[in-house]
């Protein structure tokens, strides 16, 4: 979870808190995050409310904080506080129509929040989804992997009535559109096996093939699903691998998700060549799940386009 906030030492208002999409361990600059949050309780987000009022009139902070968050068993760890302006307050202020640099400015200068008139959390029409745009395809060579390792370039933003639209959109403005038909190839690490199978279940219900290695296959199988198994492009195996499967068009959608030596050295090819054919690439289940959020929202309804100066004179 990301905060950004406005504090004038006596009062804070959070102008939005955001959900990232990938889990924590990915860098905050190269996750995706949804504004407001599609998958927190509202018992979880009065917490962080609560605790970012606390620490940003402890700390005395006069101006713009960030504040990100890790939700685990159902507890709110603070990871870190930033008493400065976030990469995110442009991503907010487009969402919400608050400027917030603007009023954090005002603040510094030694106007109040009650003076601005900025005294509640504004609210959000839709959704809005911010992803990182990341350089693969101009650096061919290095492993598209997330981690703590900030990569990505810039951000696009997509905004929708529904989640699913607003994750198509953004997706399409990182230049990585979501396929509609086709074949996606899952190859997960022995911990992610039993979610993949859900989601695997979704693509299978929304009609597509279902490709994976020799473990995730062997396990789909013995669940029941329709999988066909391909051999590991670092295998030298005989007949079709993973590789070829890709070149051959077979492929429209990747879920890798590695762990080990051997895994990632199978893995690095599958996403480097994913890369230099352009098949869309997705390293964690929970941005795999986002997407069969948006390949159904698509199939649903056709995408509408409006700009956000549109969307605002719309707003009562």
């Amino acid at each position: 979870m990301d905060v950004d906030a406005i504090c004038d030492g006596q009062m804070l208002v959070i102008g939005g808190i955001m959900q990232h999409i990938e889990e924590a361990g990915i860098h905050s600059g190269d996750s995706a995050c949804v504004l407001p949050p599609y998958k927190i309780s509202s018992y979880h987000l009065s917490i962080i409310a609560e605790y970012t009022e606390k620490l940003g009139l402890a700390l005395g902070v006069r101006g713009l904080m960030n504040v990100q968050y890790a939700i685990k068993d159902d507890v709110v760890y603070v990871l870190e506080v930033n008493p400065r302006a976030s990469r995110t307050v442009p991503f907010v202020s487009k969402a919400t129509g608050v400027p917030l640099a603007k009023l954090a400015a005002k603040v510094m200068a030694g106007m109040s929040l009650a003076e601005l008139d900025f005294t509640e959390q504004p609210a959000v029409d839709g959704f809005f989804v911010k992803e990182a745009v990341l350089p693969w395809k101009k650096f061919t060579g290095i492993d598209a992997l997330l981690g703590p390792e900030m990569r990505s370039t810039g951000e696009v933003m997509g905004h929708a009535a529904s989640f699913g639209h607003a994750f198509a959109k953004s997706q399409m403005g990182a230049g990585a559109g979501l396929p509609q038909a086709g074949g996606v190839l899952i190859t997960v690490n022995d911990f992610d096996k039993g979610s993949a199978l859900k989601i695997a279940r979704d693509f299978h219900r929304l009609g597509f093939d279902i490709y994976a290695t020799a473990g995730t296959g062997a396990f789909f199988s013995q669940a029941g699903l329709p999988v066909t198994t391909l051999a590991k492009g670092s295998s030298g195996a005989v007949g079709n691998t993973t590789l070829d499967a890709m070149r051959e068009g077979m492929i429209q959608l990747i879920i890798n998700t590695p762990l080990g030596a051997g895994a990632r050295e199978d893995g690095v090819k599958i996403r480097r060549l994913a890369t230099r054919l352009e098949i869309p690439l997705i390293t964690t289940l929970s941005a795999a799940q986002a997407a069969v959020n948006g390949i159904r929202a698509l199939r649903q309804k056709s995408l509408e386009v409006r700009s956000l100066q549109e969307h605002y004179a719309r707003t009562p």
